[in-house]
């Protein structure tokens, strides 16, 4: 009952979506059935709404991360070894609101600090994959079904992700400056913040992350806009439909190369969903994007050597790959 009041008042914005059909016909006499006048809905009403729930979502979550910072998030992760410890690498990874490039310097902070490779890997797919805002608003959107199904399948393969890395014995292909100054590593003194300063770092989050993702938000909602409006459901059909056996890795191979934050990849599977597009192909795009990305690579390639990122990287798209066609084979158990 709760999921479904909060879902019903607040994340659907029946009153907003209303406001801009009033806009749209009455105002600028424009038939929403048209081309421009669907484009401009869907552009003005998915802007403003992804904007105002970053601004609650992220305030609000951001006070709950305002108890995990990195230096808690390593003592925590040190306490634990072999699956468990990337189980909880996993986890800590959801309620970190950090993209896959400022996810590395946490990457390196946790191996100096005697933590396992594989748990620091767990930790690296997971926090820019999966967040706790961005689950609300991956429910806004999908539905709370679809939205719990990606959280699962990405905390499992951040889990498999790391697990391997770790059971694989790499250590020699990170980098050597990564490992020095240890001395004391996991003895950390943590302060304690004051009511008054996590609300402050509350509010100092959400004017960080919207300078960070608002132009790949408008990016993002205006291709959705294009492929909701302007692209024929047949091409899009052809190229990324469940009868073309390919969908899933296209999508994951047209996504690798993006860099965009969550946010902005919702509007687009959103609208490719809208084309009836496979559930797992939606995923897999989302999931690639935010995963990995060329700048995140690029970077990691000056902390380990190209024999580990090959298999991280390999790893990540054959984990993505194989949730996508999973996920088209059996959508209607969820949707």
């Amino acid at each position: 009952m709760v999921f479904e009041w909060f879902n019903e008042q607040l994340l659907q914005m029946k009153w907003l979506y209303n406001l801009i059909q009033w806009l749209v016909e009455d105002v600028f006499e424009l038939d929403m059935a048209t081309r421009v006048g669907g484009s401009i809905h869907f552009f003005v009403y998915d802007t403003i709404k992804i904007f105002i729930l970053l601004a609650a979502l992220i305030f609000m979550i951001s006070y709950i991360q305002s108890y995990f910072p990195p230096e808690r998030t390593k003592k925590i992760l040190g306490r634990f070894n072999g699956i468990a410890g990337n189980v909880m690498g996993a986890l800590l990874g959801t309620v970190t609101p950090f993209c896959s490039c400022s996810s590395i310097p946490l990457f390196i902070g946790f191996t100096q600090a005697g933590l396992p490779i594989g748990v620091s890997f767990s930790f690296l797919i997971s926090s820019p994959l999966v967040d706790l805002a961005s689950v609300l608003l991956l429910a806004s959107i999908f539905g709370w079904n679809i939205a719990m199904a990606y959280v699962i399948v990405g905390i499992i393969l951040a889990v498999v992700g790391g697990t391997i890395i770790s059971k694989l014995k790499l250590e020699k292909y990170v980098e050597p400056f990564v490992f020095e100054h240890v001395e004391g590593r996991i003895d950390i003194t943590l302060p304690t913040l004051t009511k008054r300063e996590r609300l402050s770092y509350s509010k100092d989050q959400v004017k960080e992350i919207f300078v960070r993702v608002w132009k790949y938000v408008l990016i993002g909602v205006g291709i959705g806009a294009l492929i909701h409006n302007w692209i024929p459901e047949s091409v899009i059909s052809a190229v990324l439909g469940q009868e073309n056996i390919f969908s899933v890795l296209i999508a994951t191979l047209v996504g690798v190369p993006m860099y965009a934050d969550i946010f902005g990849t919702i509007p687009i599977s959103e609208a490719l969903l809208y084309k009836e597009v496979g559930l797992g192909t939606v995923l897999s795009f989302m999931m690639a994007v935010t995963a990995l990305s060329l700048p995140s690579i690029i970077m990691l390639k000056n902390v380990i050597k190209p024999k580990l990122l090959t298999i991280f990287v390999g790893i990540v798209v054959i984990g993505i790959m194989m949730i996508g066609y999973g996920f088209n084979a059996f959508s209607f158990l969820i949707m």
